[in-house]
């Protein structure tokens, strides 16, 4: 469609930033737009840029984005949040129009879903259908439909990298344009496959009463050897995140390495909880020491326990610097990529990044938009090189935590 078409479009770039932004809230658009006839306009699927439309990410004041202050969140972790950011606004962005399904793993206890029906809201003649289950089993059903030739979903958003890679590497994934991913680093989409949405950084929480940061060790090897640390910690093995983290380390250091470090751990007297919140909840209590946890578990704490001694340190480079994702694709079969695609755009934007991390504690993968609590931005991280799409293998890591006893 030529955006540019006056009688098509309704408006043209320009006077449709200025009508969204006076159209008033994001709960109330929906209406207006049903009323005036120029969101989301005429019957066809899909939307799309004309070539040479594309627009280029830029810098924008807060006060050019749309009703930032409803996207955001507005809780005890909130610092002063950025004067500009750096990315495209959903004003910028093409019309959505038609219907998709999308398969959602996990979901964040449902914010992801909130965060869609925001989109969808946006817009008059736009429907998102969602279906939920594990991203696990979500990966097997588009696999098994893909092979079938046929499936009723146009996305896949998955709480993890590795089940979006899965489905890539079975050739049931729809490649992305390259306008979706220009503007995430190129770890969180190594291919043109899937796309990262939201982060989580693997970190060690430590309690202030008894350690400083630079005690905290930058190399999670070093934990099993330093006796500050001897039956001073916890993990969780039977969590996701955790067997995520340990898989990294196989896939980098080596199984024979993983072992001994696990063993190490064990020798070392590491307690096992439950999930890594009861980890960063014992450590803030100073039942421990310190911890391995996703980075977002300490934040739940200080929500309940603003002057919890708690803080957090990141190793460099190794699987306890992993950052693990969630993740976006199109499903190969869809009868409407583009809009697809148009979709998973409006994930990355400012708008809707800035929703997920204040709202969610994850890290925003758009490196201008900063996570809350207090922690390093995404750039500041340093994590290693690795395809997340690895994660997806973790019968191995299983295994190995079952010979060790772990398990």
């Amino acid at each position: 469609m030529d955006r540019r078409d006056s009688e098509r479009r309704g408006l043209s770039l320009g006077r449709r930033r200025d009508f969204l932004k006076g159209a008033g809230s994001v709960a109330g658009l929906a209406a207006v737009a049903g009323c005036s006839g120029i969101l989301g306009g005429g019957g066809d699927s899909g939307s799309g840029y004309s070539p040479g439309e594309i627009p280029e990410p830029k810098t924008y004041a807060v006060e050019d984005l749309y009703n930032m202050e409803e996207w955001r969140g507005d809780n005890s972790l909130m610092q002063e949040r950025p004067d500009e950011y750096t990315g495209l606004s959903v004003l910028d962005l093409p019309d959505l129009r038609g219907e998709l399904t999308v398969y959602l793993g996990g979901g964040e206890g449902g914010l992801y879903v909130d965060a869609m029906k925001r989109i969808q809201n946006l817009y008059q003649n736009f429907t998102v259908n969602v279906r939920t289950a594990s991203s696990s089993q979500l990966a097997n059903t588009i696999i098994e439909e893909a092979t079938a030739g046929q499936s009723p979903a146009d996305i896949f958003w998955a709480i993890d990298a590795g089940s979006v890679g899965i489905v890539a590497q079975n050739d049931a994934a729809h490649p992305l344009p390259e306008h979706v991913t220009q503007s995430i680093p190129d770890t969180y989409h190594p291919t043109d496959d899937w796309i990262g949405i939201m982060g989580r950084a693997r970190s060690v929480p430590y309690n202030t009463d008894t350690f400083d940061e630079s005690d905290i060790p930058t190399e999670v090897a070093s934990f099993p050897e330093t006796p500050a640390f001897e039956d001073a910690m916890g993990w969780a093995p039977t969590y996701g995140a955790f067997q995520s983290f340990i898989t990294a380390m196989r896939v980098l250091r080596g199984r024979e390495t993983t072992r001994q470090w696990l063993e190490g751990m064990q020798d070392h007297g590491v307690e096992t909880y439950g999930n890594e919140f009861q980890v960063a909840n014992a450590v803030a209590s100073g039942e421990l020491r310190a911890g391995f946890s996703n980075h977002y578990y300490s934040r739940l704490v200080y929500r309940e326990r603003p002057d919890a001694p708690l803080e957090l340190a990141f190793t460099q480079n190794d699987a306890g610097a992993l950052v693990n994702c969630s993740a976006a694709e199109i499903i190969r079969n869809t009868q409407n990529p583009e809009l697809a695609g148009d979709f998973i755009h409006h994930l990355l934007s400012i708008e809707v990044q800035e929703f997920l991390g204040t709202r969610g504690y994850g890290y925003p993968l758009l490196p201008s938009v900063p996570p809350i609590g207090d922690l390093p931005t995404i750039d500041e991280l340093n994590p290693p090189e690795l395809n997340l799409a690895e994660l997806a293998d973790v019968e191995p890591t299983l295994e190995l935590l079952r010979e060790v006893g772990a398990l």
